[in-house]
């Protein structure tokens, strides 16, 4: 628990894990790394702590969240695993299918 935060009980921390998970799925529209700070920010957890609850290094955590790197599927699913989330695959809304099919090469 970030220490720049007080003590939760478990049913408070469940609970924000709860928001936390509500909020992601509410937002399909944020990138990985909007997502794991949201999370990381909601769930009141510092980036090593929540590096060592996903089993990976605290370097590829900080990495993901500034940006410079994307992680791949398998560091994301074991970061989203800690609140048994799972990345997916999804149709692309019909207009953002119409845009990417009017800027490949003819």
């Amino acid at each position: 628990m970030d220490k720049r935060y007080e003590t939760l009980t478990l049913p408070q921390q469940l609970e924000l894990r709860k928001k936390a998970v509500s909020d992601v799925l509410a937002n399909p529209q944020w990138s990985l790394p909007q997502a794991v700070r949201h999370l990381k920010k909601t769930m009141h957890l510092t980036t090593t702590e929540l590096a060592q609850l996903a089993g990976i290094s605290f370097r590829t955590l900080q990495d993901i969240e500034r940006e410079k790197s994307e992680g791949t599927v398998q560091t994301m699913n074991r970061v989203f695993g800690v609140l048994g989330l799972k990345l997916g695959v999804v149709r692309a809304p019909r207009d953002a299918e119409s845009r990417a099919s009017d800027s490949e090469p003819a």
